[in-house]
């Protein structure tokens, strides 16, 4: 019988060793807490990018500096359009001649008078002079002439019943001898009652919130002369046998020039008297007033329309005190005039027109 040797003791010795740790080594390899697997990537979408934010700021708008002119169509500075009209009689006589202002008049009517004569109502707004006149005193027409334009209206007195007549409209009332006095004087340079001056420039500044005029026509919107009716050199007028005006057509100017009397028709300082439109309308003369004619404004009739060196026949209507005037074409469509000054002759039916 073959005994256990002492080095196969000591490998059954070491087995029994060995064994059981390698046993417990296994066990705690088992129970020790193992790392988590990484996870696998999932497509995702990328977080998106802002756009970048623009710090580029336009620059506003140039205000504008220029506004157009209720009664002349054209361009006039902006901050003087708010401003009120300002009408006045101014006088026609042969001693009130050469007058002040009236080569810078917006609208210009003339009006028979008593004797034949004739007066004027002149409007101001778009470019207002610093004095203007001889001033004379109101008609009874004159309240349905200047109602409609609003504003001023300016004269030296007259009777009480037309000045009571035009007291009555919305117009504030300058009158010489009044409390607008202050802005009239008297020139030494013409003979009484030729001579009354109105300041113009600071009559308009002192009564600023009156409000601005509304457009009496319609004006053409290509800044040119609308080309209708037929080619025409002009038109000559006669109120009476005692008044007699003439404009004529220049093509290099492009206005009409003004006669009285066949003798240019100047302002003080020697500019001629022009317009863009010479408008003339046929009206009736009430007499109820004696010796004084009263134009008939409110109503309808025929007329003339000369602009850009041509004459086309309209008819006119004014429906009442306050209403502008209308023109109408044949076809009964409202007629453009020309952006520029106009002058409407008041003719009387026993009165003439020749157009040439």
């Amino acid at each position: 019988m073959i005994r256990n040797s002492p080095t196969a003791r000591t490998v059954s010795r070491r087995r029994r060793i060995i064994l059981p740790m390698m046993l417990a080594a296994v066990m705690l390899a088992a129970c020790a807490p193992q790392p988590e697997a990484a996870e696998s990537p999932t497509s995702s979408p990328s977080p998106s990018v802002p756009a970048p934010v623009s710090t580029f700021t336009p620059a506003p708008e140039p205000a504008p500096t220029t506004a157009t002119a209720p009664l002349r169509g054209t361009d006039m500075p902006i901050e003087d359009a708010a401003r009120p009209a300002l009408s006045v009689k101014i006088d026609n006589q042969v001693d009130a001649r050469p007058q002040y202002g009236l080569d810078r008049t917006d609208i210009v009517f003339e009006e028979l008078v008593e004797g034949g004569l004739t007066r004027y109502v002149a409007v101001w707004h778009s470019d207002v002079p610093e004095g203007v006149g001889p001033v004379r005193s109101i008609r009874p027409m004159d309240p349905d002439i200047a109602s409609p334009l609003g504003g001023i209206i300016a004269y030296s007195g007259g009777q009480a019943r037309f000045v009571s007549m035009m007291k009555k409209t919305d117009l504030h009332n300058a009158i010489h001898g009044g409390r607008d006095d202050r802005f009239m004087s008297r020139t030494k340079e013409r003979r009484a009652p030729h001579n009354v001056i109105l300041r113009a420039d600071d009559i308009v500044d002192h009564y600023d919130d009156l409000g601005a005029p509304e457009a009496q026509f319609l004006y053409s919107p290509s800044g040119w002369a609308p080309l209708f009716g037929r080619p025409s050199d002009g038109v000559d007028v006669r109120f009476s046998n005692a008044s007699q005006r003439g404009w004529r057509w220049s093509e290099k100017k492009q206005s009409y020039q003004r006669s009285q009397a066949g003798k240019a028709d100047t302002v003080d300082g020697g500019a001629r008297i022009t317009a863009k439109n010479v408008v003339v309308l046929e009206v009736g003369i009430d007499n109820r007033y004696g010796s004084i004619p009263k134009t008939i404004m409110v109503g309808k009739g025929q007329g003339w329309v000369s602009t850009g060196g041509h004459v086309m026949k309209v008819s006119w209507s004014k429906k009442d005190r306050d209403s502008r005037i209308v023109l109408r074409n044949a076809a009964g469509s409202e007629v453009r005039l020309a952006p520029g000054n106009t002058w409407i002759e008041l003719m009387p039916k026993s009165g003439s027109i020749s157009v040439l």
